[in-house]
Protein backbone atom coordinates (compact mmCIF):
# COMPACT_ATOMS: atom_id res chain seq x y z
CA UNK A 1 0.00 0.00 0.00
CA UNK A 2 0.98 3.34 -0.34
CA UNK A 3 2.10 6.44 1.87
CA UNK A 4 -0.42 6.67 4.60
CA UNK A 5 -2.57 9.46 5.51
CA UNK A 6 -4.67 10.57 8.42
CA UNK A 7 -8.06 12.18 7.44
CA UNK A 8 -9.32 14.76 10.62
CA UNK A 9 -12.72 16.14 10.16
CA UNK A 10 -15.81 15.59 12.31
CA UNK A 11 -18.40 15.92 9.50
CA UNK A 12 -18.76 12.13 8.24
CA UNK A 13 -19.59 12.56 4.86
CA UNK A 14 -16.27 14.87 4.13
CA UNK A 15 -14.36 12.21 5.90
CA UNK A 16 -15.71 9.17 4.14
CA UNK A 17 -15.50 11.36 0.49
CA UNK A 18 -11.83 12.25 1.24
CA UNK A 19 -10.99 8.80 2.64
CA UNK A 20 -13.02 7.05 -0.85
CA UNK A 21 -10.90 8.93 -2.95
CA UNK A 22 -7.29 8.78 -1.50
CA UNK A 23 -8.31 5.34 -1.21
CA UNK A 24 -8.47 4.75 -4.76
CA UNK A 25 -5.44 7.04 -5.18
CA UNK A 26 -3.51 4.51 -3.42
CA UNK A 27 -3.03 5.95 -0.56
CA UNK A 28 -3.70 4.03 3.24
CA UNK A 29 -6.72 6.15 4.97
CA UNK A 30 -6.84 6.62 9.08
CA UNK A 31 -9.65 8.85 9.91
CA UNK A 32 -10.13 10.66 13.46
CA UNK A 33 -12.90 12.65 14.50
CA UNK A 34 -11.23 15.75 16.59
CA UNK A 35 -7.24 17.26 17.66
CA UNK A 36 -7.44 14.87 20.67
CA UNK A 37 -8.16 11.58 18.55
CA UNK A 38 -5.48 13.16 15.62
CA UNK A 39 -3.10 13.15 18.43
CA UNK A 40 -3.42 9.41 19.79
CA UNK A 41 -4.30 8.18 15.91
CA UNK A 42 -0.72 10.00 14.79
CA UNK A 43 1.00 8.58 17.95
CA UNK A 44 -0.38 4.66 17.40
CA UNK A 45 -0.38 4.69 13.12
CA UNK A 46 2.39 6.82 12.21
CA UNK A 47 0.90 8.76 9.03
CA UNK A 48 3.31 9.92 6.21
CA UNK A 49 0.60 13.28 6.03
CA UNK A 50 -1.85 14.68 8.15
CA UNK A 51 -5.43 16.56 6.27
CA UNK A 52 -7.27 18.44 9.40
CA UNK A 53 -9.87 20.54 9.60
CA UNK A 54 -10.19 23.61 12.02
CA UNK A 55 -13.26 23.41 13.42
CA UNK A 56 -13.97 20.07 15.79
CA UNK A 57 -15.47 19.53 19.20
CA UNK A 58 -12.96 18.36 22.49
CA UNK A 59 -9.97 20.05 20.57
CA UNK A 60 -9.95 22.00 17.26
CA UNK A 61 -7.42 21.53 14.45
CA UNK A 62 -4.66 24.51 15.28
CA UNK A 63 -4.45 23.04 18.86
CA UNK A 64 -3.36 19.78 17.46
CA UNK A 65 -1.42 21.43 14.42
CA UNK A 66 0.54 23.00 17.24
CA UNK A 67 0.64 19.94 19.69
CA UNK A 68 1.96 18.14 16.90
CA UNK A 69 4.57 20.38 15.84
CA UNK A 70 5.88 20.88 19.57
CA UNK A 71 7.02 17.32 19.79
CA UNK A 72 10.25 16.20 18.06
CA UNK A 73 8.54 12.62 16.59
CA UNK A 74 5.70 14.71 14.45
CA UNK A 75 7.19 18.54 14.03
CA UNK A 76 7.89 17.51 10.63
CA UNK A 77 5.20 15.31 10.14
CA UNK A 78 3.05 17.46 6.90
CA UNK A 79 -0.49 19.26 7.63
CA UNK A 80 -2.76 19.89 5.36
CA UNK A 81 -5.54 22.14 6.78
CA UNK A 82 -8.61 21.77 4.89
CA UNK A 83 -11.37 23.93 6.08
CA UNK A 84 -14.42 26.39 5.55
CA UNK A 85 -12.50 29.31 7.47
CA UNK A 86 -11.48 31.43 4.54
CA UNK A 87 -10.98 34.61 6.35
CA UNK A 88 -7.55 36.12 6.50
CA UNK A 89 -6.93 35.81 10.33
CA UNK A 90 -7.71 32.10 10.12
CA UNK A 91 -5.28 31.49 7.32
CA UNK A 92 -2.90 33.92 9.04
CA UNK A 93 -3.26 31.28 12.07
CA UNK A 94 -3.09 28.10 10.14
CA UNK A 95 0.31 28.97 8.29
CA UNK A 96 1.69 30.45 12.02
CA UNK A 97 0.84 26.60 13.41
CA UNK A 98 2.82 24.80 11.08
CA UNK A 99 0.44 24.32 7.95
CA UNK A 100 2.27 22.84 4.83
CA UNK A 101 -0.99 23.76 2.83
CA UNK A 102 -4.04 25.51 3.65
CA UNK A 103 -7.24 24.87 1.54
CA UNK A 104 -10.57 25.68 2.27
CA UNK A 105 -13.90 23.98 1.89
CA UNK A 106 -15.61 23.21 -0.52
CA UNK A 107 -12.54 22.20 -2.59
CA UNK A 108 -12.23 19.84 -5.65
CA UNK A 109 -11.47 16.37 -4.95
CA UNK A 110 -8.71 16.86 -7.79
CA UNK A 111 -7.36 19.94 -5.77
CA UNK A 112 -6.83 17.89 -2.75
CA UNK A 113 -5.30 15.03 -3.93
CA UNK A 114 -2.53 17.18 -5.78
CA UNK A 115 -1.96 19.07 -2.71
CA UNK A 116 -1.68 15.65 -1.15
CA UNK A 117 0.89 14.65 -3.87
CA UNK A 118 2.62 17.77 -3.72
CA UNK A 119 2.80 18.09 0.07
CA UNK A 120 4.78 14.64 0.46
CA UNK A 121 6.86 15.08 -2.55
CA UNK A 122 8.52 18.26 -1.28
CA UNK A 123 11.73 17.87 0.91
CA UNK A 124 11.21 19.42 4.17
CA UNK A 125 14.18 20.18 6.55
CA UNK A 126 13.98 16.83 8.00
CA UNK A 127 15.46 15.83 5.30
CA UNK A 128 18.71 17.93 4.96
CA UNK A 129 21.88 17.12 5.54
CA UNK A 130 24.20 19.63 7.54
CA UNK A 131 27.54 20.62 5.51
CA UNK A 132 30.73 21.59 6.93
CA UNK A 133 30.04 25.19 6.88
CA UNK A 134 27.28 24.85 9.14
CA UNK A 135 24.18 25.11 6.36
CA UNK A 136 21.76 22.83 5.49
CA UNK A 137 21.49 21.19 2.11
CA UNK A 138 18.59 20.16 1.43
CA UNK A 139 18.76 16.77 -1.16
CA UNK A 140 17.03 17.10 -4.52
CA UNK A 141 16.04 13.62 -4.35
CA UNK A 142 14.39 13.67 -0.63
CA UNK A 143 10.97 12.87 -1.23
CA UNK A 144 12.58 9.83 -2.75
CA UNK A 145 14.50 8.93 0.44
CA UNK A 146 11.29 9.60 2.50
CA UNK A 147 9.90 6.75 4.26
Amino acid sequence: MGKRVLVVDDHLPVVRLIEERLTREGFEVFTAQNGAECLRTVAAERPDLVILDLEMPIMDGLRALRALRLKPATSYLPVIILTVHKDKPDLIAGWMAGADEYLTKPCRMEDLVAAVKRVLAAPTYHDAEPTPSGLVEVPVDAAATRS
